[in-house]
């Protein structure tokens, strides 16, 4: 995490003196800047096209939290790597904010306790993901992506069967490989382009670690179904992208937005199934120069509850009850891009947080998200 935050930080200093300075040269900027082939968009207009393959600009990729934002000409290659950390704090029942002792009045559907005695308080969780793009022909790009997952969750204990006597805090982690994606992009038209592939269930969904029960003992089980590091089953990937790249010569705006499914093919080996998550994004971003844009952007998340149960995931806390799982989220997101010298790398960041959020169930709430971004294409 401090990781992160000292990248996050030395990152924005650099982009932000770079504002000043594309500021003092936008003009140059606005009559043509023409440089070699680069990791860009071909979502642009059909009278660009000829430029475009020639041409470098900061917003032809969206905010680096979209993934699958643009594709590339023939022959191009993109590598990419993006660490994303994510705080969740504190507890909310569909809009209504609980604090620990009211998350303990909600019923437990493991019967014994009859009501929750493990109230999750503080979530994080860090992604590190490594991407790689090769576009065989111009109207197909081919995508691929894995990741390495770190979570974090502090607890509080309130002991026996009932009552609010606080009996301890704990904290359970879990770390390695997540799930690994497959895609394919494919242009519709200027601008559009389609998403079709799989999520391959790569990553451990038997993770265990030590807990502290409400009697005070302290034995070590598999944890509920958010501290897991993958589905556990093969995931349809489904989606559709709009991107118009901002054009100096006419408006500095650019603006583009993006649909994009995760649908869970069958049931995994504990029985069970992630529910589908369904996202709908738009942003709008403003170029100071073809070298760096600014962005902000807006994402409604549907996440449906779990269908299934994993027997050996039985607790009295919230977390491990598959029908506490489905949400509704708005989330509202500032966003920076920046395009090298030489047009060969990229540096990007964005911060979002929720504008509103809706539970099933009490369930943890998000804080915010931040994602940073490094793409190189020669």
């Amino acid at each position: 995490m401090k990781v992160i935050f000292l990248a996050a930080g030395t990152l924005a200093m650099q982009l932000f003196s770079a504002v000043t300075c594309a500021a003092d040269n936008s003009k140059q900027h606005l009559g043509g800047y023409h440089a070699s082939s680069h990791a860009g968009s071909v979502s642009v207009s059909s009278d660009d096209q000829g430029r475009a393959k020639n041409q470098a600009h900061a917003d032809s990729h969206a905010p680096i939290g979209v993934m699958g934002d643009h594709m590339h000409q023939a022959g191009e290659w993109m590598v990419s790597y993006r660490p994303m950390y994510m705080s969740m704090k504190g507890n909310q029942n569909g809009g209504t904010s609980l604090s620990p002792e009211q998350v303990i009045t909600q019923p437990n559907r493991f019967a014994m306790p009859p009501n929750l005695r493990v109230v999750p308080t503080e979530m994080t969780m860090s992604m590190h993901m490594l991407g790689v793009m090769y576009a065989p022909s111009d109207r197909v790009t081919l995508m691929g992506m894995t990741q390495y997952v770190e979570k974090e969750m502090d607890h509080i204990t309130f002991q026996g069967m009932s009552g609010t006597t606080r009996l301890g805090n704990f904290t359970t982690k879990t770390s390695g490989i997540g799930d690994t994606s497959l895609s394919a992009l494919i242009k519709l038209g200027p601008a559009w382009h389609a998403q079709v592939g799989v999520s391959l269930p790569t990553g451990d969904i038997k993770q265990t670690d030590t807990v502290l029960t409400p009697m005070g003992t302290n034995p070590t089980l598999r944890l509920p179904y958010m501290m897991q590091l993958g589905s556990g089953t093969y995931d349809a990937l489904l989606g559709a992208t709009y991107n118009r790249v901002a054009r100096p010569a006419k408006s500095n705006f650019g603006w583009g937005g993006q649909w994009r499914s995760t649908l869970r093919l069958g049931e995994n080996s504990e029985d069970y199934t992630f529910g589908d998550e369904h996202r709908l994004t738009g942003w709008i971003s403003y170029s100071f120069s073809r070298a760096l844009s600014v962005s902000t952007r807006l994402e409604w998340l549907n996440r449906e509850n779990i269908d299934g149960i994993d027997a050996v995931i039985m607790a009295p806390v919230q977390t491990a009850d598959p029908d506490r799982q489905g949400l509704d989220r708005l989330d509202f997101g500032l966003g920076l891009n920046w395009l090298l010298p030489k047009q060969q790398h990229r540096l990007s960041m964005e911060l979002s947080m929720p504008l509103t959020e809706h539970m099933d169930g009490p369930q943890m709430k998000t804080d915010y998200q931040i994602v940073l971004g490094w793409q190189y294409s020669p």
